[in-house]
Protein backbone atom coordinates (compact mmCIF):
# COMPACT_ATOMS: atom_id res chain seq x y z
CA UNK A 1 0.00 0.00 0.00
CA UNK A 2 1.47 3.65 -0.60
CA UNK A 3 -0.33 7.02 -0.17
CA UNK A 4 0.43 9.67 -2.74
CA UNK A 5 -1.78 12.57 -1.31
CA UNK A 6 -2.65 14.28 1.55
CA UNK A 7 -6.22 13.19 1.24
CA UNK A 8 -5.16 9.17 1.20
CA UNK A 9 -3.21 10.00 4.35
CA UNK A 10 -5.67 11.30 6.00
CA UNK A 11 -8.34 8.51 5.06
CA UNK A 12 -5.29 5.76 6.36
CA UNK A 13 -5.58 7.83 9.65
CA UNK A 14 -8.70 7.39 9.94
CA UNK A 15 -8.97 4.00 8.81
CA UNK A 16 -6.36 3.53 11.01
CA UNK A 17 -8.42 4.97 14.06
CA UNK A 18 -11.31 3.20 13.23
CA UNK A 19 -9.52 -0.25 13.01
CA UNK A 20 -7.89 0.67 16.48
CA UNK A 21 -11.25 1.38 18.10
CA UNK A 22 -12.91 -2.10 17.06
CA UNK A 23 -10.60 -3.93 19.66
CA UNK A 24 -10.85 -7.18 17.78
CA UNK A 25 -7.11 -7.96 16.75
CA UNK A 26 -6.76 -6.22 13.14
CA UNK A 27 -3.28 -7.09 13.31
CA UNK A 28 -2.88 -7.95 9.73
CA UNK A 29 -4.88 -4.59 8.64
CA UNK A 30 -3.31 -2.60 10.28
CA UNK A 31 0.26 -3.21 9.87
CA UNK A 32 0.82 -2.38 5.92
CA UNK A 33 -1.60 0.69 6.73
CA UNK A 34 1.06 1.79 9.61
CA UNK A 35 4.12 1.46 7.69
CA UNK A 36 2.12 3.21 4.90
CA UNK A 37 1.24 6.25 7.18
CA UNK A 38 4.77 6.01 7.88
CA UNK A 39 6.22 5.89 4.66
CA UNK A 40 4.01 9.07 3.51
CA UNK A 41 5.07 11.26 6.77
CA UNK A 42 8.86 10.31 6.15
CA UNK A 43 8.80 11.27 2.67
CA UNK A 44 6.81 14.67 3.58
CA UNK A 45 9.07 15.43 6.25
CA UNK A 46 6.29 15.18 9.19
CA UNK A 47 7.31 16.08 12.15
CA UNK A 48 4.58 16.96 14.57
CA UNK A 49 5.63 18.99 17.54
CA UNK A 50 4.74 18.80 20.96
CA UNK A 51 0.87 18.68 21.57
CA UNK A 52 0.06 22.10 22.58
CA UNK A 53 -3.92 20.91 24.27
CA UNK A 54 -4.54 19.20 27.53
CA UNK A 55 -6.43 16.70 25.52
CA UNK A 56 -3.35 16.16 23.33
CA UNK A 57 -1.04 15.69 26.22
CA UNK A 58 -3.63 13.38 27.54
CA UNK A 59 -3.70 11.33 24.19
CA UNK A 60 0.20 11.40 24.53
CA UNK A 61 0.10 10.02 28.00
CA UNK A 62 -2.69 7.36 26.78
CA UNK A 63 -0.62 6.03 23.84
CA UNK A 64 2.95 6.04 25.70
CA UNK A 65 0.58 3.78 29.01
CA UNK A 66 -0.80 1.67 26.43
CA UNK A 67 -4.15 2.78 27.54
CA UNK A 68 -7.57 3.39 26.59
CA UNK A 69 -10.26 5.77 27.87
CA UNK A 70 -11.62 3.76 30.03
CA UNK A 71 -8.72 2.84 31.73
CA UNK A 72 -7.25 6.25 31.76
CA UNK A 73 -10.36 7.50 33.90
CA UNK A 74 -10.11 4.75 36.52
CA UNK A 75 -6.35 6.10 36.89
CA UNK A 76 -7.40 9.51 37.39
CA UNK A 77 -10.40 8.85 39.35
CA UNK A 78 -12.98 10.51 36.74
CA UNK A 79 -16.38 8.63 34.90
CA UNK A 80 -14.90 7.53 30.96
CA UNK A 81 -17.42 10.10 29.35
CA UNK A 82 -15.81 12.77 31.50
CA UNK A 83 -12.52 12.24 29.78
CA UNK A 84 -14.25 11.87 26.89
CA UNK A 85 -15.74 15.20 27.32
CA UNK A 86 -12.87 16.87 27.84
CA UNK A 87 -10.74 14.55 25.46
CA UNK A 88 -13.11 16.63 22.81
CA UNK A 89 -12.65 20.00 23.84
CA UNK A 90 -16.48 19.50 25.54
CA UNK A 91 -15.46 20.40 29.12
CA UNK A 92 -12.52 22.42 30.30
CA UNK A 93 -10.84 20.71 33.20
CA UNK A 94 -10.94 22.03 36.77
CA UNK A 95 -8.33 22.48 39.60
CA UNK A 96 -8.92 18.59 40.89
CA UNK A 97 -8.68 16.84 37.53
CA UNK A 98 -5.48 18.85 37.08
CA UNK A 99 -3.70 18.03 40.21
CA UNK A 100 -5.15 14.60 38.94
CA UNK A 101 -3.03 15.33 35.27
CA UNK A 102 0.26 16.21 37.34
CA UNK A 103 -0.12 13.71 39.78
CA UNK A 104 -0.83 10.63 38.15
CA UNK A 105 0.32 11.30 34.80
CA UNK A 106 3.40 13.51 35.80
CA UNK A 107 2.08 16.24 33.60
CA UNK A 108 3.94 19.36 34.40
CA UNK A 109 2.03 22.19 36.22
CA UNK A 110 3.13 24.93 34.06
CA UNK A 111 1.71 23.17 31.12
CA UNK A 112 -1.43 22.53 32.27
CA UNK A 113 -1.44 26.33 33.16
CA UNK A 114 -0.76 27.62 30.39
CA UNK A 115 -3.32 25.38 28.41
CA UNK A 116 -6.24 25.30 30.36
Amino acid sequence: MTLHTEAEYLAALRQFDELLDTDSGNTAALLPLRDAIHTYEKAQDFHPGPPQTIAGRIEVEMFRRRMKQKELAALLEITPSRLNEVLKGKRQINLDLARRLYQKLQIPADFILDAA
